[in-house]
Order: structure tokens, then C-alpha cells, then sequence
């Protein structure tokens, strides 16, 4: 039986991790502009000059609307200067979009060809940044807009309309970047979710393994160990007495020869079952049950155990249900071969109690071999230590109990309690 570590939920924080490229749903985060020196793709080289070729348009329509009003040459020549600069600026909106639109906000209010770039860089911070940060500069948007046409009143319009249309056009394009961002948003759950079922995937067919392998652990020790030890008894006895009368050795060869092809066939009815697609009514079929009880207590004697049961379970022959009665003969089969592998030639008593209602007992008590201050310390067949750990966990799926140990009497126990219902 072999063991490993438990896998995580479905739905747990821990299964977007196991997966390369899972993205949170948070656009702040997974947008390159929050993720320090980013290379530009070509997407976004194509997407920065629109922007910046539109903030030189609008710049100068509305230089040329400013120009009406017949400033200096040397303010033109620096609205103009200033108005380049912030549309050089947008190449490096990526990375501070808030610093910038705050920056070309207020130098749009004496500059008006740089009122492309402060839509611009509107439009960013709503795309980019949160709503509250948004709504932030959009308003400080209005109120610069606001000062700007008292610098610079528009001779056909009055400043009432000229207010309005600046309100209009601010919040306008901050809805537009709010609507970008979050589909934006929708686009980054979808791939999360599409990355996290992948990962549950994945975690489903390795469970669906591991569950595979103990499944064939499980049977292969349940069933062929206790052949396999029948085998060494039987071949043990004809190496200690290879002068034993011919009927006694024909009689062992032939329990050998038995207890191989049994073996075998075990083996070949296993396989075919873990080939075959599981159920979950039968998961574990084929398995005896109590009814085959006697047949595994007469195996033992002929292999030369003195086995002794006791059987008094109420009911008036009612049968447990049929996984406790699987599980319940696995209890008495590991205790069995146990008992042929670490402390052989002792008695064994096997006792069955309880009955509908208040559970079926099953308790295996042999005495320790002389001299062993330990079960299992005292044994020619080796085995792999796993055998009583797996006995218990089959004993919890079914709902039960599990004690083994040494008793005050210097018996070895292995008692177990399995649910039986009324």
C-alpha cells in the first residue's frame, strides 16, 4: 500500500499555482503597465502611435480654434512646444498613466494643443486603473477644462455650452475606458477559469491514479499474500524433511501445486477486474465474504495453523451487508497470513460477534513466539510492513474501527468493528 500526499480541492487557492500562466482577475496586476519594464509587442507599438498620431490631431484642431483668439507669436511658439512634449510623453503612458494625466491636465490649461494627449491619457487611466482613480482624474479633467476656455474663450460659443460639452466629452471618454477595462476583466476570468479547469483536471486524473495504483496494491497483497504464504509453509516443511515418507511429500507438492494455480488464477481475475471500467456500487469485486470464511480456515490448518473459531453473531442468519462481510474476511486473511509469517506454529482464535443493529466484531488473537519481544520480529517469510496499514484503511472507508497490538496476556490482537445496520 502505498501512500502520498493529499490533493488539493477543487475550487481551492491552491490549483491556479500548479499551472503555468494563470492570471488573477485583476487587470492592475496582469496589465504589463503594473509589471515594470515590459517589451512593447507589435500590437502595442501599432496601438501607441494611433494614440499618439490622434493626441497630435486633436492638438492642433484645438491650437487653431485658441489661435483665434490672436496671442503673441511667443505664446503660440511655446503652446505648440509644450503641446510636442506631451504627445512625446505618451510613449511612457504604459507605465504612468496617472502621473501623466495629472501632469498634461494641468499644463493643457495654458497649452492647447496638448489637449489630444490629456484625452489620451484619460482614456488610460480608465482602461488601466480602478474606477475611483479614474473618476479621481477625470474630474480634475473638467476642472482644467474649465479654466481653460476662461484662458481661452471660444468667440462662437458661449462658455455655458462650451462647460457642458467639456463635461460631456470628459465623461464620455472615461465610460469608453471603463468599458474597455472591463471587458477586459471578463476576458482575464475567462482565461483564469479556463486555467484553474484545467488544473482540476489535471488533478482529477492524477487522483483517478492514485487511486488506480493503491486499488491494485490493495488486491494483490490481500489475495496473493496469503497464497504466497500457504507456498512458503508448504515448501519451508519439505526443505526441513527431505526424507519425509513419499505420501507426505506427494501430499505437500500437491498443496503447492494448488495453492500456485490458485495463486495464478487469483492473479489473472484481478487483473481483469482492474481493466475493466469501476463501479460504485462494486469497486472491489471479485472479493469473497464471510461465506468463504471456512474455506480460508481449512487452508490455514492443512498449512499446519491451529485455528479455532468462534462464531456467535445474531440475527437468525442474517447477512451483513456486503462490504462489511468483504471486509471483514480481508481482517481475518491478514491476520491469518500475519500470524504464518511472524509467529508460526502458535494458535489462533478467530471470533465473530454482534450482529444487526449493533455492528459485527472481528478479533484475531494468536500467542507470540517464545523469545519474541515483538510481533513480527521473529519470522522466516519476509514482508512489507503495510499489510495492517492497509487493513485499516480499509476498515475506515467502510465505516469502521481498527486495533491491533500487544495484549497484557502476551497475545497479539487485531480487533475491528464494522457498522451493521438494523
Amino acid at each position: 500500500m502505498t501512500t502520498h500526499a493529499p490533493v488539493p480541492a477543487a475550487g481551492s487557492p491552491e490549483l491556479p499555482s500548479l499551472l503555468p500562466g494563470v492570471l488573477r482577475v485583476d487587470p492592475d496586476t496582469a496589465d504589463p503597465s503594473r509589471r515594470g519594464r515590459v517589451r512593447r509587442s507589435v500590437r502595442d507599438w501599432i496601438v501607441d502611435t494611433l494614440c499618439f498620431l490622434v493626441a497630435v490631431f486633436i492638438g492642433l484642431m484645438t491650437y487653431d480654434a485658441a489661435m483665434q483668439n490672436d496671442p503673441p507669436e511667443l505664446v503660440a511658439l511655446i503652446d505648440l512646444i509644450l503641446g510636442a512634449a506631451a504627445c512625446l510623453t505618451l510613449w511612457w503612458r504604459r507605465r504612468w498613466p496617472v502621473h501623466l494625466a495629472v501632469g498634461i491636465a494641468l499644463l493643457s490649461i495654458a497649452a492647447s494643443s496638448a489637449a489630444g494627449a490629456a484625452i489620451v491619457l484619460l482614456f488610460t487611466v480608465a482602461v488601466h486603473r480602478r474606477w475611483a482613480v479614474a473618476a479621481a482624474v477625470a474630474g480634475m479633467h473638467v476642472c482644467t477644462g474649465l479654466v481653460f476656455y476662461q484662458v481661452y474663450p471660444d468667440p462662437e460659443l458661449a462658455y455655458r455650452w462650451a462647460a457642458l460639452l467639456t463635461i460631456f466629452g470628459v465623461v464620455a471618454v472615461t465610460l469608453w475606458g471603463m468599458l474597455v477595462r472591463s471587458r477586459r476583466q471578463l476576458v482575464l476570468s475567462l482565461r483564469e477559469r479556463a486555467y484553474q479547469a484545467e488544473a482540476e483536471s489535471a488533478l482529477r486524473v492524477e487522483r483517478a491514479r492514485h487511486l488506480e495504483r493503491e486499488r491494485i496494491a490493495r488486491e494483490m497483497h490481500d489475495v496473493l499474500a496469503h497464497r504466497i504464504s500457504l507456498l512458503s509453509v508448504h515448501a519451508g516443511a519439505l526443505e526441513y524433511r527431505p526424507d519425509a515418507p513419499r505420501a507426505d511429500v506427494a501430499n505437500a507438492a500437491g498443496v503447492i501445486r494448488a495453492s500456485a494455480h490458485q495463486a495464478l488464477q487469483d492473479l489473472r481475475e484481478i487483473i481483469g477486474v482492474l481493466r475493466a471500467p469501476s463501479s460504485d456500487d462494486d469497486p472491489d469485486r471479485p472479493q469473497p465474504t464471510l461465506a468463504q470464511l471456512p474455506a480460508l480456515v481449512e487452508e490455514s490448518r492443512q498449512a499446519g495453523m491451529r485455528v479455532t473459531v468462534v462464531e456467535e453473531v445474531a440475527g437468525d442468519g442474517a447477512e451483513p451487508p456486503a462490504v462489511v462481510a468483504r471486509c471483514a474476511y480481508r481482517v481475518v486473511q491478514e491476520a491469518l497470513t500475519n500470524v504464518r509469517k511472524h509467529a508460526r506454529g502458535t494458535g489462533v482464535i478467530v471470533t465473530l460477534t454482534g450482529g444487526p443493529g449493533g455492528g459485527l466484531a472481528v478479533e484475531v488473537r494468536n500467542r507470540l513466539p517464545v523469545g519474541s519481544g515483538d510481533f513480527g520480529s521473529a519470522g522466516d517469510i519476509p514482508g512489507t510492513g503495510t499489510g495492517l496499514i492497509g487493513l485499516a484503511e480499509r476498515v475506515e472507508l467502510a465505516g469502521g474501527s481498527l486495533e491491533h497490538g500487544i495484549t497484557r496476556d502476551g497475545d497479539f490482537r487485531v480487533h475491528a468493528w464494522l457498522p451493521w445496520p438494523a
